[in-house]
């Protein structure tokens, strides 16, 4: 099973996006597991998930972030500003996807 993680200052906006993000899966027959963390607890999930997404209000940690994701040849992006925005789901997932394959 494949599995997602976005990262995000307070949760609250990312775990809408999750939701709408886990819909898309489920309608498309996807078997994936995506969850949502602050940003203070993206070491500790490192070596669990095979991506990870950034919510743009905290992009400014990318830089941090990818040297750690580098090192555990795991992908990472920040998720683009208007999908997010108008919690495209799909798109944000079928982006993730493409990350990993």
């Amino acid at each position: 099973m494949t599995k997602i993680l976005l990262c995000c200052a307070a949760g609250m906006s990312t775990s809408m996006v999750v939701k709408k993000m886990r819909e898309s899966a489920t309608n498309k027959g996807i078997e994936v597991q995506i969850d949502a963390i602050g940003l203070e607890e993206f070491d500790s999930h490192l070596a669990e998930y095979d991506c990870f997404l950034l919510g743009p209000q905290i992009k400014y940690k990318l830089n941090d972030f990818k040297i750690k994701a580098d090192q555990a040849g795991k992908p990472i992006a920040v998720i683009n500003q208007m999908d997010y925005g108008m919690m495209k789901g799909e798109k944000i997932l079928a982006d993730a996807l493409a990350m990993i394959n």
